[in-house]
């Protein structure tokens, strides 16, 4: 029996209609940008396995870190501990996030990370006996499965079944070229309710929608508006955190600062789940007292486990360095000059690029969902062909680890014309 089929008869996986989803593919091994199924085939990783990889596959500085952590220390409870890697973590990550940044709360992935923002949100005001219970979301936006972030996603058949039991959230357009204005206009209407604690988004580019793209100017007016009508902002960097954009972070392309950031999936350059969310001193500040009940009672298990910050010291090592701040400029060059020949191509509607993500979007003849056949077509496409891209409906995105070399990159935008070539949408 293979690999394949042995994993059918117990696991579930995410996302996935098992009874008419194809059969998961067996990896057994990664190096770099690549991936190798049981069967020996080749694939380029060209979304970073869900954007968690950006220094490739089995990478040999994060594993020669976790080792040695792993014959130090593993794991011990953060509550009433606390060890090394995570006291030295927080001090690096204080030093490259955005100045106003200055307390780190460990978790274990992107949606607990949202969970925990939110929480402290409506929390400090509720310390400060005030009653705010709603959140403000952009529409399409998608924070994670828990239930407050997925109460603050607005991708709707992913949250259809618990509508009813989810916390208030209330949405306003993404303010996309052309639209600044509707989204001004709306958060400045939910922010003078006084009813709202916090509004999160994920700045400049909405990862799950398709690569939605905004300008970092609009992005700056929107925090203004919440400041002064004392609304939290929260800043979803799970997917554009760590060098996405082009920067250490999205935020550090504005000049209005957030009140808090979520980050993840690439803390750890994909070797172990880690998340944390990073406050201001004023909201920590807002739980400090002599009574107890003001604490914050949330915790996680793994909460600042050793292994995981010692994965994350690595990879912000990693991050740093001269070499892959020229990949990340190297790859981004590379979108640039696909994009423009690309963009011409009657089958394409739109093309964007910022840092290493490229996303295009496939002129079709009807609406196209999430999952929809034009989708089916091109994952199935790339896959035969030894490229693992996973479409949004009509929307295909590049967001490659920094290793990847130019040959491979060169496979995929030849893949990608191809698909335009071949396939009937």
């Amino acid at each position: 029996m293979t690999l394949a089929e042995r994993n059918l008869k117990h696991n579930w996986h995410p996302y996935t209609q098992h009874k008419t989803a194809q059969r998961p593919i067996a990896i057994v091994k990664g190096e770099g940008a690549l991936l190798w199924d049981e069967d020996g085939k080749e694939y380029i990783d060209a979304i970073a396995s869900w954007w968690v990889n950006p220094y490739g596959h089995s990478n040999p500085v994060i594993a020669n870190a976790i080792y040695k952590q792993l014959t130090t220390l593993e794991h011990v409870l953060f509550g009433g501990f606390t060890h090394e890697p995570a006291v030295e973590l927080s001090e690096q990550l204080i030093a490259v996030l955005p100045a106003n940044q200055n307390k780190l709360f460990y978790s274990d992935n992107g949606s607990t990370a949202v969970e925990i923002a939110i929480k402290v949100a409506m929390q400090y005001f509720f310390n400060n006996g005030i009653k705010k219970t709603k959140i403000i979301a952009f529409e399409d936006a998608f924070h994670g499965d828990t239930f407050g972030a997925m109460a603050a996603s607005g991708i709707s058949f992913f949250t259809e079944a618990f509508k009813d039991s989810l916390i208030e959230v209330v949405r306003i357009p993404v303010p996309t070229p052309g639209n600044e204005q509707a989204t001004l206009e709306a958060l400045n209407y939910h922010t003078a309710s006084q009813e709202c604690a916090a509004f999160i988004f994920e700045p400049l580019v909405l990862g799950a929608a398709g690569m939605v793209m905004y300008q970092p100017e609009i992005l700056n007016e929107l925090i203004s508006i919440c400041k002064k009508n004392q609304v939290f902002t929260i800043a979803d960097e799970v997917m554009t955190g760590f060098g996405k954009t082009g920067k250490n972070f999205a935020c550090d392309y504005l000049t209005a600062m957030p009140d808090m950031m979520c980050i993840s999936k690439a803390l750890t350059g994909g070797a172990i789940p880690m998340a944390i969310t990073s406050f201001t001193q004023e909201l920590f500040d807002g739980f400090y007292d002599d009574d107890i009940n003001k604490a914050l009672f949330h915790g996680h298990t793994f909460t600042a486990n050793p292994t995981g910050c010692a994965a994350a010291l690595a990879s912000l090592q990693l991050l740093q360095s001269t070499e892959m701040k020229a990949n990340i400029a190297r790859v981004h060059e590379r979108h640039l000059e696909f994009e423009e020949r690309i963009k011409n191509n009657p089958k394409v509607k739109t093309t964007r690029v910022l840092g290493v993500i490229f996303a295009l979007e496939i002129v079709t003849n009807s609406a196209e969902s999430y999952y929809g056949t034009v989708r089916n077509k091109l994952y199935n496409f790339f896959i035969e062909n030894g490229v693992i891209l996973r479409p949004v409906g009509n929307i295909v995105y590049i967001l490659p680890p920094y290793i990847i070399s130019d040959s491979q990159l060169s496979k995929i935008y030849e893949l990608i014309e191809r698909a335009l070539y071949d396939l009937e949408f």
